[in-house]
């Protein structure tokens, strides 16, 4: 019986002494290939491009394909937008993009010895210029029959252009939405028989204003940082039949 139980133990140790696994601290480590996204910019805020620079230490093989992905948060996953080609350990992406918040990674596939390597996140915000008019007017008003009127889409498709007419003593003034926007540019032709003022308000806060005198041209642009509700209006000061602008105002917005 002693016999038997000796024999029954040492199979028990063999057995156990087959069954161990390696820890992960007694593992052997493989190499490590990082991935980082350098530098994430607008590049034309017209055309809207963004610029990526990566980073891939080690360096992957030359002309490895390095895609960029943004996370698309409607349909819960991640997308590639755009890719580009190592040179050396760096490499450059160049994507066209609507104005936008996003998040962005790059990654670089698996090249023996290395696994595949995935870049932190980054979120970024795309600044674009865009037609003032492209969400259309939330409000306008005035006095003395005031008259906002957007081009249409089939003659100014850019959603930029509005004609601002009123009798004479009276002004007109329109609305837009401008959350997501930080800064508005206004080309102004004062086609008045007189004096008129150009005004740019928060709201019903004035925040700038120009006066123009008649038949000219000129600018009027305004940094609109945190300002949700951008009001343009153009009143009479001084004429004969009463305030007339043409306006070409652009927006750059991330939306």
């Amino acid at each position: 019986m002693r016999r038997v139980l000796a024999g029954l133990l040492t199979l028990l140790v063999v057995a156990c002494t087959a069954c161990v696994v390696p820890t992960a601290a007694g593992a052997t480590p493989g190499p490590v290939r990082t991935a980082t996204i350098a530098s994430i910019r607008t590049t034309d805020a017209t055309k809207g491009v963004i610029t990526v620079v990566g980073t891939i230490t080690p360096a992957p093989a030359a002309g490895t394909r390095i895609p960029l992905h943004q996370w698309i948060p409607s349909l819960k996953r991640w997308q590639e937008v755009a890719h580009g080609y190592s040179s050396g350990s760096s490499v450059t992406i160049t994507t066209v993009q609507p104005g936008s918040v996003r998040t962005y990674r790059i990654a670089v596939g698996a090249q023996a010895p290395y696994a595949a390597a995935i870049s932190p996140m980054i979120s970024f915000k795309h600044y674009v210029w865009r037609g003032m008019f492209k969400k259309g007017l939330v409000a306008a008003g005035g006095a003395g029959q005031p008259q906002f009127t957007v081009v249409p889409p089939s003659e100014g498709p850019r959603r930029a252009e509005a004609d601002l007419l009123a009798n004479q003593g009276g002004y007109v003034w329109g609305e837009v939405d401008s959350t997501g926007c930080r800064y508005v540019r206004n080309w102004l032709g004062n086609l008045t028989d007189g004096l008129v003022r150009v005004s740019l308000h928060n709201g019903t806060t004035a925040m700038t204003s120009i006066r123009m005198q008649q038949e000219t041209e000129t600018w009027l642009n305004y940094d609109i940082s945190g300002v949700t509700r951008l009001r343009l209006q153009v009143a009479d000061i001084r004429s004969g039949y009463g305030p007339y602008v043409s306006i070409d105002s652009l927006l750059l917005c991330t939306n």
